[in-house]
């Protein structure tokens, strides 16, 4: 039987875990969550005590991409029934950071549908972050698609802190849920991100019917990439979606996976993100154990908690949320 707090100490010490005790992580008997969840807390305190950081999205352009990913309302082939517009003005996504700061989030990042930005929506973009850096003391995030070097820099210039820009799933199982772009596609466009300056957050979905050899691969691809911040998803399925009937995550499961990254990853950030509510349902408080960042307000097409019940999860537990002080004067 696996010794989960022999797994932790070994985290504590920056080493890998093998791929059996990845497994085992993942197969862990229900009867033993508690047990997995102390142990992975033994990691999350050393690094993070029981501070939590919020981040805030923006869904800054919506709908009309051309690319097929599977899980994804806003792609080419998804028909689900969602809100469809360009790219907001600067004053709105302006607004938006206005929005965050007033939500005690730590970041605030700006999304947009589409396989690659525009130079025209990189020069809009560019403008809103320049009056947001001189107005709302926050981290600026941006998820534009894939970005060339040159986009990179220019959005560094203008005070971009970080680029999102997930891995997804594995190298393997990439092509069953994406065909319009490759896995190193993603990691190139990391790459550029890296080199301009910008911090990393790349992280993944879990759910979407991956096996889970798929799910240490992603995990272990991440290690490689060492990312300042991992948000880790989970299949919210959508209507109108090639994955709309892919329901196969349990709380349990969530936590799990929760787990193994933390073990994999003991010093990053670790965002619970995308399909949270609907996948931890009554648990989520259980999942900042493991992680120490949360998404509050929504994702994208899908609504997420409000703030003040985001807030109140976090100190019902006895965690404390992290601002730091201009934010909280703001």
């Amino acid at each position: 039987m696996t010794d989960f707090q022999v797994l932790a100490e070994r985290a504590l010490l920056d080493e890998a875990l093998t791929r059996d005790e990845c497994l085992a992580v993942l197969g862990a008997p229900d009867d033993r969550l508690l047990e997995l969840l102390d142990a992975a807390f033994k990691v999350r305190a050393r690094y993070f005590g029981r501070k939590v950081r919020l981040q805030m999205l923006l869904n800054a352009k919506s709908g009309a991409c051309q690319e097929d990913c599977h899980y994804c309302s806003q792609s080419a082939v998804s028909t689900a029934a969602i809100e469809r517009y360009g790219l907001l003005p600067p004053e709105q996504m302006l607004e938006g950071a206005r929005r965050a700061a007033a939500a005690k989030a730590q970041r605030y990042c700006i999304v947009i549908s589409g396989r690659s930005p525009l130079d025209r929506e990189i020069a809009e973009i560019a403008d809103a972050v320049r009056a947001i850096k001189q107005e709302v003391p926050i981290q600026v995030c941006c998820s534009l698609g894939l970005l060339n070097e040159e986009q990179a820099r220019r959005l560094k210039s203008a005070g971009v802190d970080r680029i999102n820009h997930n891995l997804n799933t594995s190298e393997a199982y990439h092509p069953v849920i994406c065909t319009t772009h490759t896995f190193r596609d993603r990691l190139t466009t990391i790459g550029h991100a890296r080199a301009a300056g910008l911090e990393i957050c790349s992280g993944g979905i879990i759910g979407m019917g991956e096996s889970d050899d798929d799910v240490i691969e992603l995990a272990m691809a991440l290690r490689e990439v060492k990312p300042d911040s991992i948000p880790l998803n989970t299949l919210h399925p959508v209507p109108g979606t090639p994955l709309e009937h892919c329901q196969h995550l349990t709380p349990q499961r969530c936590l799990k996976v929760l787990c193994l990254f933390r073990f994999l990853h003991p010093r990053t950030e670790i965002r619970i993100a995308g399909g949270r509510e609907f996948n931890l349902r009554t648990l989520q408080p259980l999942a900042l154990y493991a992680a120490d960042s949360l998404f509050v307000g929504g994702y994208l097409t899908t609504p997420g908690q409000p703030a003040r019940d985001v807030w109140n999860l976090i100190s019902d537990l006895g965690f404390e949320l992290e601002v730091d002080y201009q934010l909280r004067e703001a």
